[in-house]
């Protein structure tokens, strides 16, 4: 769901680090009339912001330098990958990396008037399935998941310096074209637990609208489906979907005993929650896929056809 900016101008918005989320934000905000420019390293990189259908600029959020060549914006999104899991990639990236480009981009003549930052809701780390939402206490397990908890910190507490209110998104798992994975979940086995998942489309479209409606201002907004799928349960139904048998199962501790796992991913195994997006309906957002079978239909059709 979009909507006109809350002062019915249209805006330059910048997406530093346009990736699979930020050029879906490209077209959505470049089809409801504003100037997008998206940002990013690779000549490959580039010309997917091209094909997407609007501005590409070559510039790295590490070096302040490179930002120059970045015009000014009104908005301004920090959409960046660290392009490696370890907690020095995400560190290099999303502090230090969000710090240098907030002080290319506030320091500015023009400064922009909002900000919005894509965080993870790996940040959580484990409560044991229950309901988590806004208001619950963060306990990242691993260094790269504290390095996320301080990325967050750095997106609220430095535009409060330069007078802007800093925006958290935190995603919860993306799925969309291009990552559907149905094979890891058809072929298995699958390991017990909860996925909170949101699609692409609707992790663009809440950016969107927070920014068009200037809501979210000073918060963090958690952007996530109506229905946390447990793991076996929506690998049956895929399966169902799909015309294949079950896949094969595991239990948590039958993972854990394999012994293959490292000690991240074995604390990723043992982190469970429920991701509520209570604040994001009250803040007005319309879900295009409030779940995952509407978000799964097109996916499955494909492969449907694909198998026939």
């Amino acid at each position: 769901m979009s909507a006109e900016s809350s002062d019915g101008a249209s805006k330059r918005v910048v997406v530093l680090g346009c990736g699979y989320v930020g050029l879906e934000l490209g077209r959505q905000l470049t089809a409801t009339g504003h100037d997008v420019v998206g940002v990013r390293r690779s000549d490959a990189g580039l010309e997917a912001i091209e094909s997407a259908g609007f501005e590409a600029v070559r510039a790295d959020v590490t070096d302040a330098s490179s930002l120059a060549s970045v015009p000014d914006a009104d908005w301004l999104v920090f959409a960046a990958s660290s392009g490696g899991r370890d907690a020095e990639a995400a560190q290099r990236v999303f502090v230090d990396g969000q710090r240098t480009a907030l002080s290319a981009f506030f320091g500015r003549d023009d400064p922009p008037e909002r900000y919005v930052y894509t965080s993870s809701t790996g940040v959580y780390g484990d409560h044991d399935g229950d309901w988590v939402d806004e208001g619950t206490e963060i306990r990242p397990t691993t260094e790269k998941t504290r390095v996320l908890a301080e990325a967050e910190r750095v997106a609220r507490a430095t535009p409060r310096e330069y007078g802007v209110e800093g925006t958290v998104a935190r995603f919860a798992g993306l799925y969309g074209p291009d990552r559907y994975r149905l094979e890891r979940y058809l072929e298995g086995p699958v390991t017990e637990g909860y996925l909170n998942m949101v699609h692409r489309d609707d992790a663009a479209g809440a950016i969107a609208y927070l920014l068009e409606t200037g809501q979210g201002r000073d918060e963090v907004v958690l952007v996530v489906d109506d229905e946390p799928a447990e793991k076996w349960a929506f690998a049956d139904w895929l399966a169902d979907e799909c015309g294949v048998d079950w896949p094969p199962k595991r239990t948590k501790q039958e993972r854990l005993d394999a012994g293959d796992l490292s000690e991240a991913a074995r604390r990723r195994i043992l982190t469970s929650k429920r991701c509520s997006n209570a604040r994001l309906r009250e803040l007005g957002y319309e879900l295009e896929f409030p779940d995952y079978r509407s978000g799964y239909a097109a996916a499955v059709e494909r492969y449907r056809e694909r198998t026939r």
